[in-house]
């Protein structure tokens, strides 16, 4: 009798092996087929379980049905344990891509440039065309306020690079990133600034890096510049820089400086006060920080662009005008 049935069982057995190897073999092209036609963005939003993921992957184009969504689950649970959050799919990606890239916890980082010589109204702009991120809800007082910071403006506390944030971060995290990042820098300068300069605090410093940084096309000339600079604050001489009267013209400015803009008497008008003005003009950088604590050692006064990103340096007002015939008015 049990030779009669092996046959049987060993059919019996055959066709099972057979049905595995086909729904495994489904399994695999189910989860190996490639799904993501171009490099996209996917949200999964917090609260979110694997059977919620199906229905919108579904949704979404990514997925044609769920007919072996429950096997997988069982066959490769770890593949289940999906994470909330924001992440980038690259294309060509297969299931199985798609759920590793979700059980990760990776989510993708999105990236804002604060450029060097920026302001603090160019910042807002970057902030507010930011995609995936949270809008500021304060305005710059309170933003201080939250920050603890002692000064009236946010302008040259924030230190000009290129930041990362997942989606949904709020653009104030990326503010105080910024805020304390140079606030440690300029405290580590200023430990190690030069001996005899004119400044009594570090934010004296700051508001002269941020002319430094507005002046500057060029990263030879900095301690050049800082040193004309300084050498006009040791004898009380003004400033006299465009570019803090282009800051306290505001929105006034349109690419020109008249006579009339040098005579006026704004808080930042170097023309027509003495010392520095009252806050930073721009966002500094680290060379413009180390350049105001770390002045070169100069009889300049003067300084004038050669229109090919340098600056020509004179020790007298003479010099200076002929530099200026020269490379300016072309003469």
């Amino acid at each position: 009798m049990i030779k009669k049935l092996s046959p049987v069982l060993f059919s019996v057995g055959l066709i099972l092996t057979g049905a595995i190897f086909w729904v495994l073999q489904q399994i695999n092209q189910y989860l190996d087929t490639p799904r993501v036609e171009e490099t996209r963005l996917f949200t999964l939003e917090e609260g979110r379980y694997f059977s919620h993921l199906g229905t919108q992957l579904v949704v979404q184009g990514l997925v044609d049905d769920l007919t072996w969504w429950k096997v997988v689950s069982k066959l490769k649970p770890e593949l289940t344990k999906i994470k909330s959050g924001t992440y980038q799919l690259p294309k060509g990606a297969s299931l199985e891509d798609i759920l590793t890239i979700l059980s990760s916890g990776r989510e993708y980082q999105f990236k804002l440039t604060f450029i060097e010589g920026s302001t603090y109204k160019d910042w807002l702009t970057i902030l507010d065309n930011a995609e995936y991120l949270q809008p500021l809800q304060e305005d710059e007082q309170a933003l201080l306020r939250k920050l603890d910071s002692p000064y009236t403006k946010l302008e040259g506390l924030l230190f000009p690079e290129t930041y990362h944030y997942t989606a949904d971060m709020s653009a104030f995290s990326l503010i105080k990133k910024a805020y304390d990042h140079q606030n440690e820098m300029l405290t580590k300068l200023w430990k190690e600034r030069d001996k005899g300069l004119p400044y009594r605090t570090p934010y004296q410093a700051l508001i002269m890096a941020s002319i430094i940084e507005k002046e500057s096309a060029s990263s030879n000339d900095r301690d050049k510049i800082s040193s004309v600079f300084v050498n006009r604050l040791k004898i009380r001489m003004r400033l006299q820089t465009d570019p803090t009267v282009i800051y306290g013209m505001g929105d006034r400015y349109d690419g020109r400086i008249r006579s009339k803009d040098l005579q006026e008497k704004t808080a930042y008008n170097t023309y027509t006060m003495y010392g520095l003005p009252p806050t930073p003009i721009a966002m500094p950088s680290e060379d413009a920080l180390y350049a105001a604590l770390h002045p070169a050692e100069t009889d300049f006064l003067y300084f004038v662009s050669k229109g090919d990103g340098t600056s020509y340096f004179s020790k007298s007002l003479k010099e200076h005008n002929n530099a200026v015939n020269k490379y300016i008015r072309g003469k």
